[in-house]
């Protein structure tokens, strides 16, 4: 959640006019995430967050706005979009698509405890579940072949040795990654400032937007990289072995994933590093933007890879075997 698109309060208001929202009190830019503009908005009818959409196709942007909605009906904790006076869920601001959805209560948690990776594996399992019920297939846009296409443009930014690992291990993904895990569609960014809690409660799940059709089984590492790894890129055991158990509690793994899964812990860890990486060395313009450290992600997947082979941790955490 960044800002790339400037936007005063009369702007808002003046496309808020085709809304039932009442009148703008209060417009503040989010300088988390780093993908779209996104803006706290409170209005004489309450609080919600205002989005402009600055790298998805307009094309696509119903869709995931549908998605959300389609999530939220079905009892997740999702923002639900907002449809002005025209039934129009999206619709033009500044030349751009932008939605509005309702503001959820709770915060994200830095340092999570074993409890709340529980609450989140629960949490990811029932949206892997519910979302098989979503008619429209929608491609997940930063897949292997994403990966392997921006690497080619990142390479000649980096050293020798950062250049040789990026590109073995889109080799290595290539070759290795198997074909026929179950699929459905994920999030693809279910990191911990995606999600806000209420205690040890799952009070809210936001961002959307990557979400698309792949392996469920990357999702779930994406989730792991992020909510369980220590500052040397390790994994924590407790903290791993409560997501992975919540999540098998909901949708049981099999055992085609439960032997994929270093293999998917690198293409995760590879995915963020490639997108860091690109973001550090061909940044976009715009105000309150946050670069994430690539370095970080290199760690986890070096960390992954000298694992591998070592036996899995899915079946170490999630099954305690």
């Amino acid at each position: 959640m960044s800002v790339f698109t400037q936007l005063t309060v009369e702007q808002a208001a003046a496309w808020l006019e085709t809304y039932d929202l009442g009148t703008v009190t209060q417009l503040t830019g989010i300088s988390e995430g780093v993908q779209n503009s996104n803006f706290f908005l409170s209005s004489t009818r309450g609080d919600y967050v205002l989005t402009v959409f600055e790298q998805v196709a307009p094309a696509q942007v119903p869709r995931y706005v549908q998605l959300m909605d389609h999530l939220a009906r079905l009892g997740l904790p999702c923002p639900a979009p907002v449809a002005n006076r025209h039934c129009e869920q999206v619709s033009c601001l500044g030349g751009k698509p932008a939605v509005i959805v309702s503001r959820l209560a709770g915060r994200s948690q830095e340092s999570p405890n074993s409890a709340q990776c529980a609450a989140i594996g629960e949490l990811l399992a029932r949206l892997h579940l519910a979302a098989r019920s979503w008619p429209e297939p929608l491609q997940h846009q930063r897949d292997t072949a994403w990966c392997s296409r921006v690497a080619a443009e990142i390479a000649p930014f980096l050293d020798d040795d950062d250049a040789r690992l990026l590109h073995g291990e889109v080799r290595h993904q290539q070759q290795r990654r198997p074909a026929d895990l179950p699929r459905g569609v994920i999030h693809a960014d279910l990191f911990r400032d995606n999600v806000l809690f209420s205690g040890d409660r799952v009070s809210g799940v936001l961002d959307f937007y990557f979400a698309g059709v792949d392996d469920l089984l990357f999702d779930l590492a994406v989730t792991v990289n992020d909510w369980c790894s220590t500052r040397d890129g390790a994994l924590d055991d407790s903290r791993c072995a409560a997501l992975l158990s919540a999540y098998d509690a909901r949708r049981q793994l099999l055992p085609a994933e439960h032997a994929a899964w270093p293999t998917l812990l690198r293409a995760a860890a590879l995915r963020f590093w490639v997108s860091r990486l690109q973001d550090h060395h061909l940044p976009r313009p715009g105000e309150l933007v946050v670069r994430r450290d690539p370095d970080a992600y290199r760690a986890i997947l070096l960390a992954r890879i000298a694992s591998d082979g070592h036996g899995s941790w899915l079946t170490a955490a999630g099954r305690g075997s």
